[in-house]
C-alpha cells in the first residue's frame, strides 16, 4: 500500500500523537537493536576466524565455536538485538524497523577498528555520513507506517519459497567460489534470512499483541526459531570464509532492503510515493553509495592478522 500524501484533519491530532511516539520508540528500540547486532558481528568474526577453514559448512563448525567465550559473548549480544528487532516491530511496521538496521555498518566498522587495531580514515568517515544522511532521507520520504494486512497462506507460500530459491541461489554459487566473493555470496544469503525471520517476527508479535495465551500454538514462532537458526549457520560461515569488510556490508544492506519489501508487499504497509519518490531514491542511493565506500575502506581492510596467541585465547573456556 502507498499513499500520495496523509490527511491533516485536526480532530486526529490525538491519534496523530500516539502513533508519533510509537514510532520514536520504534527507532530508538531499531538502532540499539543495530548496536547489538554490531557487537555481535564483530565478537563472532574474531573467533570465527580462528575456525580452521575444513570446517567450513559442518557442524563441527558450530561445536568448535561453542568452546569459544567471544562466540559465546557474540551470541549473547545477538539475542539482545534479537529482542530490541522484536519490540521495535511490536510499534513500528518493517518498512520502519528494518531500514533503521543499516546503522549497523559503520557501528560496526567503528568497533571493529578497535578491535581490530586499525585507525580509522578520512573516507570511513564520508562513507558512515553518506549512509546517516541516506537513511534519515529516506525514512523522511518514506514516512512508512504500519499495514494492516496479514499474509494469507496463498502470501506466505510465495515468499517462503523465492525466499528459499533465493538463499540456494547464493549459497550454490558461494560453494563454487572462493575468498572474499564467497564471503558476500554468503552474507548475502545470510541477509535474506534475517530478513525472512523479521517477517515472521513481525506476524508473530502482531499475534503476541492480542495476549499470549495462544502464542505457543502459533507456527509463525517456530518458523521464525527455524529461520533465524538457519541464518545464524549462513552468518558463520560467511563470517569465517572472509573479513567483516567482505560479509558486513552485503549483510547491513541486503536485510533491510528485502525487509521493506516484504513489509509492503505482505502487510500492506504504507510508504509515499508521487514526488516523494526521488527523496526516496536519492536516500537509497546514497546508503548503496556509503556502503559501496566502506567496503573499500582500509580500516576493514587492515583487520589485524590473526595469531595463534589469539585462537588459544578465543578457545580458551570461561572458569567455571
Amino acid at each position: 500500500m502507498t499513499r500520495g500524501h496523509r490527511g491533516t484533519d485536526t480532530g486526529e491530532s490525538g491519534r496523530d500523537d500516539g502513533s508519533g511516539r510509537a514510532v520514536h520508540i520504534a527507532i530508538l528500540l531499531a538502532v540499539l537493536a543495530a548496536a547489538a547486532n554490531a557487537v555481535a558481528s564483530v565478537l563472532q568474526r574474531r573467533a570465527a576466524r580462528a575456525a580452521p577453514p575444513e570446517e567450513a559448512f559442518r557442524v563441527g563448525l558450530i561445536w568448535d565455536l561453542l568452546r569459544r567465550p567471544l562466540w559465546l559473548g557474540g551470541i549473547g549480544a545477538l539475542i539482545g538485538g534479537f529482542l530490541f528487532q522484536a519490540a521495535a516491530l511490536t510499534t513500528g511496521g518493517l518498512a520502519l524497523v528494518q531500514p533503521i538496521l543499516v546503522a549497523e555498518l559503520p557501528f560496526t566498522m567503528l568497533l571493529a577498528g578497535r578491535v581490530f587495531r586499525v585507525r580509522i580514515e578520512s573516507a570511513s568517515w564520508v562513507a558512515i555520513g553518506a549512509l546517516t544522511a541516506g537513511l534519515g532521507g529516506f525514512l523522511a520520504a518514506a514516512s512508512p507506517e504500519p499495514g494492516d494486512r496479514i499474509p494469507g497462506v496463498a502470501g506466505w507460500a510465495v515468499s517462503a519459497g523465492a525466499t528459499a530459491g533465493a538463499i540456494a541461489c547464493c549459497v550454490a554459487l558461494a560453494l563454487a567460489a572462493g575468498g572474499a566473493p564467497r564471503a558476500v555470496l554468503l552474507g548475502v544469503a545470510a541477509g535474506l534470512g534475517f530478513a525472512y525471520t523479521a517477517v515472521l517476527m513481525k506476524r508473530t508479535t502482531t499475534l503476541a499483541t492480542g495476549g499470549l495465551a495462544d502464542l505457543p500454538r502459533a507456527w509463525s514462532l517456530y518458523a521464525m526459531v527455524a529461520a533465524g537458526l538457519a541464518s545464524l549457520y549462513l552468518l558463520q560461515n560467511a563470517l569465517q570464509s572472509g573479513p567483516l569488510v567482505a560479509v558486513q556490508p552485503a549483510l547491513t544492506v541486503t536485510d533491510p532492503v528485502a525487509s521493506t519489501a516484504y513489509g509492503v508487499a505482505l502487510f500492506g504497509e504504507d510508504i509515499r510515493t508521487g514526488p516523494w519518490v526521488v527523496p526516496e531514491l536519492a536516500g537509497i542511493a546514497l546508503i548503496l553509495y556509503g556502503s559501496l565506500l566502506l567496503s573499500r575502506s582500509a580500516t576493514l581492510e587492515g583487520e589485524a592478522p590473526f595469531t595463534p596467541a589469539e585462537g588459544r585465547q578465543a578457545t580458551r573456556r570461561a572458569p567455571r
